[in-house]
């Protein structure tokens, strides 16, 4: 066995670059990590962070394990490595500051309310050996006070040929549906990428749109071929933090045995213009309530449509991406528990947004957003604020957002959220008088990565 040595990975990394290259590379959240590793700036990979472009696209697919930084290394008398990894860790930190106002104030609260942090988080990310890399995030929960893990991703990526064209065969172990994905246009990474903690939301949201982040634990197997084809098809199972291992009567919105994940992408470049559209999806059985309601599960179907549109315009860039998604419900268990009055139901969810890049300075973005639904009272029952008075889910309005990038990794964020529907009504939507406009937010937040 050859004996442990250091070494610049230099011809190492410049072969990746070559594969990248090779792929149809022509700018995961954006972290100093990963800028670390790789010895270049974050507009390598990103339009603006998070936003990726081509070459981000393809370093997230080979697992983050591209670097030109010195390695420690050791191989067999055979040559064969056992053994690679960066010379020093490569932690880093997220800090958010924000303050909120609402129209309206929420019940007898202050309005303008100031969270230092709204965010903070420790990412630990990188390569781990040459064809396995990891995104992990710690993050801390002002508001509950408690430290959990956030998204996650540990990815195993290596190059292959099939039909005599380059692909990228992978696996992605992850906590979030959809955070492996590469486009901004599905939820884990889709805009807006901040929002406010404190200010009122809709009620209805579909399962794949953030409704088991965190809660489960997925294993999925990708193929991107001939930079055009990207498959993937995975599994998840119920994995939450903060509950027993075991299920008993503490445990709510249990997810039974497997559900199954899938996603599939179409890309093309024309010219400057490059464009994506896909489908993706999931199944699961879920228990509404406590683990002591018995056999009873509610069953949900979603199948959602995406695209993504880039294009370069001299030093700026334009993105224009969106999303559909439709929610199959057999909600028996609920209905069982008195949580839900339909046994069947549906929600559908539709958002899009168009961003103008300046340069790496400024961004201007708009998206529109609407979700309907079959209505239910209980599932949707009145209340102050966050209840709807007509049982239904129906909430629809615009984000106009101001981004100043005072550099790459410090960003103030100005995000104003216009409701012309909330919880199925414009008007006295929760039964207690308040209407749809009352909840529209300004959002400022500074965001720091270091």
């Amino acid at each position: 066995m050859q004996p442990l040595h250091l070494r610049r990975n230099a011809l190492s990394a410049l072969g990746g670059v070559a594969v990248l290259l090779a792929l149809g590379a022509s700018p995961a959240r954006a972290i100093p990590s990963f800028a670390r590793q790789t010895k270049l700036p974050c507009s390598a990979c990103h339009t603006q962070f998070p936003e990726l472009n081509a070459f981000g696209r393809i370093f997230k697919l080979n697992g983050y394990t591209l670097r030109m930084i010195e390695t420690i290394e050791s191989a067999d008398t055979s040559g064969h490595q056992e053994l690679s990894i960066n010379l020093m860790p490569l932690p880093s930190v997220m800090v958010q500051a924000s303050e909120t106002f609402t129209r309206r104030p929420q019940g007898a609260t202050t309005n303008g309310t100031v969270l230092l942090p709204d965010q903070l988080s420790v990412f630990l990310a990188g390569a781990i050996t040459p064809k396995i890399g990891a995104f992990i995030q710690v993050t801390y929960d002002p508001q509950s006070g408690t430290i959990g893990l956030d998204n996650t991703s540990i990815r195993f990526a290596t190059p292959l040929t099939l039909a005599s064209k380059p692909g990228i065969f992978g696996l992605s172990l992850n906590n979030n549906p959809t955070v492996q994905d590469v486009w901004n246009s599905t939820p884990a990474w889709g805009f807006p990428y901040v929002s406010s903690a404190v200010a009122p939301t809709p009620a209805a949201a579909t399962l794949v749109d953030g409704g088991l982040a965190q809660q489960v634990a997925g294993l999925s197997a990708y193929v991107f071929w001939d930079d055009a084809i990207y498959g993937e098809v995975g599994a998840y199972r119920w994995a939450p933090q903060g509950a027993p291992a075991l299920p008993d009567s503490t445990v709510f919105g249990l997810v039974e045995g497997v559900a199954p994940y899938w996603r599939l992408a179409l890309t093309r470049s024309f010219g400057d213009n490059y464009l994506e559209v896909g489908t993706y999806g999931m199944t699961a059985l879920r228990q509404p309530g406590s683990f002591t309601l018995g056999n009873a599960r509610d069953r949900y179907t979603d199948i959602a449509f995406d695209f993504q549109y880039q294009r370069p315009l001299g030093n700026n860039d334009l993105t224009i991406t969106g999303t559909w998604i439709h929610e199959t419900r057999s909600l028996t268990a609920s209905v069982a528990g008195g949580f839900a009055a339909l046994t069947s139901g549906s929600l559908n969810t539709f958002r899009a947004r168009a961003t103008f890049h300046v340069g790496q300075s400024h961004a201007f973005s708009v998206g529109p957003f609407f979700t309907t639904g079959t209505s239910d009272s209980l599932l949707y029952a009145a209340g102050p604020i966050g209840g709807s008075r007509t049982g239904s889910p129906n909430s629809s309005g615009v984000i106009a957002q101001l981004d100043w990038n005072l550099w790459m990794n410090a960003r103030i964020s100005l995000q104003y959220t216009a409701y012309t529907k909330f919880n199925g009504a414009s008007s006295d939507y929760d039964g207690s008088g308040r209407n749809a406009s009352d909840n529209n937010t300004v959002y400022a937040v500074l965001w720091l990565m270091f």
